[in-house]
């Protein structure tokens, strides 16, 4: 049998299939493979990260040798990782970004962007409108949506603590910014750009910066649909995001107490005085249903979700109950829970209606 004789192209073609998890696209295509060194059926490479101690070192590191090991006459395969120079980083984000010195504008805020937009609001907090964004984002995901969460709430972030995220830091690349990855979303979070537990003392202008930044200045790829997790009320952010994204529908998140449905309502109110789509209303904490006899006990009233569809033309798209106590210690619920079952019905009625079709097989 004929001795197979290994080439540099062979290598770079094989390593083509490997991607950077951040920004999705091949680590040839964004000149990571430094060195290729060839020694009869040995390949020996070196891989470049954009940061030191990249958490996805591993899995780069593993996909790298299998793909090495995949082409032919190649028996042995050592990978070195190491880390890009700043003129390697300032180079990645150019390739991200486009050419050089080039106006940038998000591919999301565009207006030819397929992405769909919609805003989680609630006319007071305490409502659970992080935790039905954060769980509405989990069901699009498993239903094969690329998505990602804006977490708006300048100054009551709580999503990341919801993913049990909070100590992430999102790797910055030449000013470029990487969404934290977890349950196959994407999220960005003022939390990760503050102390700890340091307050936000902001004006309305620098509010409507740092939100725009979010999209800006962070790379989010490909996306689906995008949830943002807005402030209750209707101040400063609320008028940003309608400002911002002219397209963007609307959820109204209340609790079946009336007080909370009377105070819904102004922020339905308001998106339909800046022309906003009302997509739905979304009771929370709609009843408790006991799991040894499935009787309901409506703990916090009825009919404060149906009260604010019906004042808002709109429709009570789903009822979600509450959790057992010490079912989930971060806000997420199992996809087999009464609640899971409710947020997957949710995800599932609002693709519909969006005419969206699954990006990624599941």
């Amino acid at each position: 049998m004929a001795k197979v004789s290994v080439t540099e192209d062979a290598v770079l073609e094989a390593l083509r299939v490997v991607e950077d998890p951040e920004v999705r696209r091949s680590i040839v295509e964004m000149d990571m493979v430094r060195h290729i060194v060839i020694d009869g059926s040995k390949v020996d490479v070196e891989i470049v990260l954009t940061i030191r101690g990249c958490p996805m070192r591993s899995v780069i590191e593993d996909q790298v040798r299998d793909a090495l090991l995949s082409i032919p006459g190649v028996t042995m395969a050592t990978i070195t990782i190491g880390t890009m120079t700043d003129e390697e980083r300032d180079r990645f984000a150019t390739k991200i970004r486009g050419k050089e010195g080039e106006e940038t504008v998000s591919p999301l805020l565009q207006a030819d962007s397929s992405t769909k937009f919609i805003a989680v609001a609630s006319g007071k907090g305490g409502v659970g409108k992080s935790t039905v964004t954060a769980n509405l984002a989990v069901a699009f995901a498993r239903l094969g949506y690329r998505v990602g969460i804006v977490d708006a709430d300048i100054y009551g972030f709580s999503i990341p603590n919801i993913f049990g995220i909070a100590d992430v830091k999102p790797a910055v690349v030449s000013n470029l910014i990487m969404p934290a990855q977890t349950h196959g979303l994407k999220i960005v979070s003022m939390h990760f750009f503050v102390p700890e537990n340091r307050p936000v003392i902001w004006r309305g202008p620098m509010l409507g910066k740092m939100l725009r930044n979010f999209f800006q200045e962070v790379h989010w790829g490909e996306l689906d649909i995008m949830l943002l997790d807005l402030p209750p009320g209707t101040g400063d952010i609320a008028l940003d995001v309608h400002n911002m994204l002219p397209k963007s529908l609307e959820l109204i998140v209340t609790t079946p107490h009336v007080n909370a449905a009377d105070v819904a309502v102004r922020a339905g109110y308001m998106a339909q005085q800046v022309k906003h789509d009302i997509i739905g209303v979304i009771e929370n904490m709609a009843y408790y249903q006991c799991g040894q006899c499935g009787e309901k006990a409506y703990l916090f009233g009825q009919g404060g979700g149906e009260q604010v569809a019906q004042t808002l033309g709109t429709q009570l798209l789903a009822q979600i109950p509450l959790g057992e106590i010490g079912a989930s210690t971060t806000g997420l619920f199992a996809p087999e829970s009464l609640q899971g079952e409710a947020f997957h019905e949710l995800a599932m009625t609002l693709a519909d209606r969006l005419a969206m079709q699954p990006s990624v097989t599941v």
